[in-house]
């Protein structure tokens, strides 16, 4: 295992709903961290494309607008397929900047006719090809009106030559069993795409390091009203926020809980560190969570990994 990795983390928001907004946003990014000599780099939760903070969609309890719905729909549209054309795209970008690339997408279901969106996250490799993603288990809150929840099939945990790579999403980093089944997978490097913007979310990237002895890539949106197209159905719904919708709080922490780089605030921008890797064996020397601070004569843990489906066609 190579000894130190250089990695990225981008503080940046895409035009709402504008698939290319948010293409080319990565291509830039990247680009910019390829020039940092950057081996990995990290985008946020559903950069493609956008996270709407702020709207409703027209949803009252028993109740949907015509409005809502057409926003959602244009959501819908914007959303990716995995994999799909928009996956290659992704791949030539990480390919010719010969990076490791982490994106959190809206994901539109690829293999049936099922119009569920899913908050997912993306692995590609730098030679392109795509290594896997994750579907966030739970939405938080309201969230669960836009997307449909993953299953355990997509726990993903990706070795590279600086050691094994996966991650959760925002508040199912909360989700204490979640966190264990990733740590069980021998997890070096802990990638927490979010939209919590709160002094709170840095207490939870802190614990995961300390808890889980790695290293914690957290990359947040900064977001502003005019990220927002004008032509929005539920425009008026962010009549009263605050221009700055997200002020981000991007960081990178170390396996014992220490700031690589500390929290961004109010504006965009690419945080890059060196990484000694060697500090993750060197921190579970007291703790380790899956060797001598485990007790499954106790406690155990069953992560059903199988792909859920409701029919099953037997020929």
């Amino acid at each position: 295992m190579e000894r130190t990795v250089r990695v990225a983390v981008v503080q940046s928001a895409p035009v709402l709903f504008d698939k290319a907004s948010a293409m080319q946003k990565i291509a830039e990014w990247t680009k910019e961290a390829a020039k940092q000599q950057a081996q990995l780099v990290v985008f946020p939760e559903t950069f493609v494309s956008g996270y709407p903070r702020g709207f409703t969609f027209g949803t009252r309890v028993g109740s949907r607008t015509d409005s809502g719905r057409k926003d959602w729909a244009r959501y819908w549209e914007s959303a990716v397929e995995i994999p799909g054309e928009d996956m290659d795209f992704l791949g030539q970008i990480a390919y010719d900047a010969g990076v490791y690339l982490i994106v959190g997408v809206v994901e539109r279901e690829a293999e049936s006719g099922s119009s569920t969106l899913y908050n997912s996250m993306v692995y590609i490799g730098p030679d392109g090809r795509l290594l896997g993603k994750h579907r966030k288990l739970m939405p938080t809150g309201a969230e669960r009106l836009l997307w449909g929840s993953g299953d355990g099939s997509t726990l993903t945990v990706i070795q590279t030559p600086f050691g094994r790579i996966g991650g959760l999403i925002c508040w199912e980093n909360y989700m204490p069993l979640a966190r264990t089944a990733m740590y069980a997978k021998g997890i070096d490097l802990f990638i927490t795409p979010t939209a919590d913007a709160r002094d709170t979310w840095q207490a939870t990237i802190q614990h995961i390091a300390l808890e889980g002895r790695c290293f914690v890539l957290s990359s947040n949106q900064y977001a502003t009203k005019n990220t927002y197209p004008d032509d929005l159905a539920c425009l008026d719904e962010l009549s009263g926020q605050p221009d700055v919708l997200s002020r981000g709080g991007s960081a990178i922490v170390g396996p014992l809980g220490e700031y690589v780089i500390k929290p961004l605030w109010d504006e965009e921008g690419l945080l890059v560190a060196d990484l000694p890797l060697d500090q993750i064996v060197q921190s579970r020397y007291d703790f380790d969570v899956m060797g001598h601070y485990n007790r499954p004569d106790i406690f155990q843990l069953m992560v059903n990994e199988k792909k859920r489906s409701i029919v099953e066609f037997q020929r």
